[in-house]
């Protein structure tokens, strides 16, 4: 199973539609938050689920704050994560993560991709394709492979020239 992970896209399609050829197939999209209006335009133009939740730029948006699902029997928190702190430190979206026995979380808001692993939380955040702000500021975003066995693989990936 191939899972498409995306965030802070901020309603510019552009770099998005290329990642979307780019990686197709894949088997589901999540999109950790600040999709600015786009929310619509993923979900027809789709044709696997989509998990979208709310960023702090989704003003008026009625999408979810933040969501719980499945992929593969494994529970997944998706959220933009401004409400627990993220820019600082993700501890605070750790420790909820945790107790809700929660292993793998999804997260947005600050731009910069990273994958952590700490005890038995893996948190993820694709970066940003519309604005990124690590060192370098290319768009990135993740895609988690899950093999046979259930066993989850993140790759941040980058959009080069």
């Amino acid at each position: 199973m191939k899972v498409l992970i995306v965030s802070d896209t901020h309603g510019k399609g552009n770099v998005l539609d290329e990642v979307l050829l780019r990686e197709t197939p894949f088997d589901a999209l999540v999109h950790c938050g600040d999709v600015e209006g786009q929310e619509d335009y993923l979900e027809a133009a789709l044709d696997c689920p989509a998990y979208i939740v709310a960023g702090n730029n989704d003003f008026f948006s009625d999408l979810d704050r933040e969501l719980e699902i499945d992929l593969a029997g494994t529970k997944v928190l998706i959220t933009h994560g401004h409400n627990y702190g993220v820019s600082l430190d993700p501890a605070e979206l750790i420790d909820e993560a945790a107790s809700r026995g929660i292993s793998v979380v999804f997260f947005g808001h600050t731009h910069k991709p990273v994958i952590l692993r700490r005890g038995n939380i893996t948190a993820v955040n694709p970066g940003s394709l519309s604005y990124p702000r690590q060192e370098g500021r290319t768009p990135s975003y993740a895609v988690l492979d899950i093999d046979r066995q259930g066993k989850f693989h993140f790759k941040i990936k980058y959009m080069t020239a």
